[in-house]
């Protein structure tokens, strides 16, 4: 499976914006990580809409 270089451009991108926010200095003792919940989420959503494009071209193909 070829990865576009947007994909790694875009994981590089998060992974680099995220480490400096990393429990923002004042939860370290905290149960949950807020950035990296944020993050899961932000990714499904473009997940979601990404497979929804490819299901409705799908179905206008056959068409």
């Amino acid at each position: 499976m070829k990865i576009s270089s947007f994909t790694l451009l875009a994981v590089a991108l998060l992974l680099v914006v995220a480490a400096p926010l990393h429990a923002q200095t004042g939860c370290d003792n905290s149960p949950e990580n807020p950035t990296v919940v944020l993050a899961l989420v932000g990714s499904a959503g473009a997940f979601v809409s990404a497979a929804r494009a490819r299901i409705r071209a799908r179905r206008n193909a056959g068409k």
